[in-house]
């Protein structure tokens, strides 16, 4: 069982950093099942295809601008995630969605792709999430953690 947490965002600007605060806050706290591998993606691009290839699950967290109100949590999986690629509400998901499509030509995508992420409330210049994300990171770690939870238990359950 490979799975990748993979926190994508740049720290520099508020809220579009959530997805690397929120692989800090889950390698900070440790304690994960084996097989799981956290990455801090920042900004990626294509150097992200080798670390992402023939994994049974890619859980992707980011700042998603999806319309809902600021700072509301964001969950996306099954039919949701190529939507997400359809409509750009990420900055980084074009890159992402290279990397993804790569993988897609080649044979080695990910089994299960999700994507949790934060409707954010600044993109303004500042090291610091704004305080209303900050005060739901919590939430936005525990939704990640529920989508390893629910990956871990996939091949039990098949």
């Amino acid at each position: 069982m490979r799975i990748v947490i993979l926190g994508i965002g740049n720290i520099l600007l508020t809220d579009e950093g959530v997805g690397v605060r929120v692989v800090e806050a889950l390698a900070a706290r440790g304690g994960l099942p084996p097989g799981v591998e956290l990455i801090d993606g920042g900004t990626c691009g294509m150097e992200m295809l080798e670390p992402l290839e023939d994994l049974d699950a890619l859980i992707v967290v980011d700042c998603v601008r999806c319309g809902r109100p600021p700072a509301t949590p964001v969950l996306l999986k099954g039919d949701d995630v190529p939507v997400f690629f359809r409509t750009k509400l990420s900055p980084h998901q074009v890159s992402l969605s290279d990397v993804l499509a790569s993988l897609e030509f080649t044979g080695r995508a990910p089994g299960k792709t999700v994507i949790v992420g934060m409707q954010p409330v600044s993109m303004g210049l500042g090291l610091d999430l704004s305080p209303e994300v900050a005060a739901r990171l919590p939430e936005l770690v525990d939704l990640t953690l529920a989508e390893i939870a629910e990956c871990v238990a996939l091949p039990e359950a098949a």
